[in-house]
């Protein structure tokens, strides 16, 4: 018989759904005897088919997809496609992100504020120090600048190169300079390295520590971002003589440390309140005035 050649797993759901073998087996002996053997296994096959109308779950994971595109001023445009799980995932981790940086005046749209997310998540990673090593080293950003133009106030567009092979001003790599390490690489004429500097790191844990315990979230009007989505910025950057001590640090999420140094400025009042001023020197008032 026929039927007794079919698999424990496919006559178990042939009597879960009350289906009668015999019926089956009769009719593959008559295919297994009037026609050529690829029928009987396309009959078989129609017969698990029928069993199970879905078939086999697809793997989902194998759709998923991301693409980035580097341009030239060294921006990046992306794509992704994920499956249900892998997408739920990503918008469950986006979302944790934008609702808790959620603060009164935010007049970002919601594509802002998801990609605001997305770069705090992936700072947060590359800040745990937790991601694999790359290349004998933690993963970090990377940039290469000439002292002089590091230390000139004027913005100077392109002048740092970052590891991805982007290019920065040197206003911006005063911003990520702020708090990071700092390796001076002494080059020759010919382009080839001299001497090589340790790594000095600007802001040390003892200090981060001291600034976290003071201030404990980002000290920007109306903002409070966690700590630990915090850099600690120099009021007086370094590069002009600005000391690195806990009188001249403030904790600044991501965003506005970008924004302190694009015209915006922190203050701590003889009080110990922190204000906030724009551009033009008008202060930003958000909530009660203590």
């Amino acid at each position: 018989m026929v039927a007794e050649k079919i698999g424990a797993g496919e006559v178990a759901r042939a009597e879960e759904q009350g289906i009668d073998l015999g019926a089956f087996d009769r009719v593959w002996a008559q295919v297994a005897a009037e026609s050529p053997h690829e029928s009987l296994a396309a009959a078989v096959q129609a017969f698990d088919d029928a069993l199970d109308p879905d078939g086999p779950e697809p793997d989902s994971t194998e759709g998923r997809r991301l693409t980035m595109v580097k341009h030239a001023d060294g921006s990046v445009t992306g794509r992704f496609d994920l499956d249900a799980v892998g997408g739920e995932k990503v918008q469950a981790a986006v979302e944790s992100i934008v609702q808790a940086d959620r603060r009164k005046g935010d007049d970002r749209t919601r594509t802002q504020q998801n990609a605001d997310a997305l770069v705090q998540l992936c700072d947060n990673q590359l800040a745990s120090g937790q991601l694999p090593i790359l290349r004998t080293v933690k993963p970090h950003v990377v940039v290469g600048i000439d002292l002089n133009d590091l230390v000139d106030p004027a913005t100077g567009a392109g002048a740092g190169e970052m590891g991805f092979g982007a290019t920065i001003s040197a206003a911006r790599a005063r911003y990520l300079a702020c708090d990071g390490s700092i390796s001076r690489i002494v080059m020759g004429p010919d382009g080839v390295p001299l001497d090589l500097g340790r790594d000095h790191r600007v802001v040390t844990p003892g200090l981060r520590k001291a600034v976290e315990r003071r201030d404990e979230s980002c000290v920007f009007a109306g903002c409070g971002a966690l700590s630990w989505w915090c850099d600690v910025h120099h009021l007086i950057h370094w590069l002009h003589g600005g000391e690195t001590s806990l009188q001249n640090s403030a904790l600044l999420c991501e965003r506005h440390h970008t924004k302190v140094h694009h015209g915006f400025r922190v203050e701590r009042d003889p009080g110990g309140r922190w204000r906030t001023y724009r551009p033009d020197d008008t202060e930003i008032l958000i909530g009660p005035l203590l």
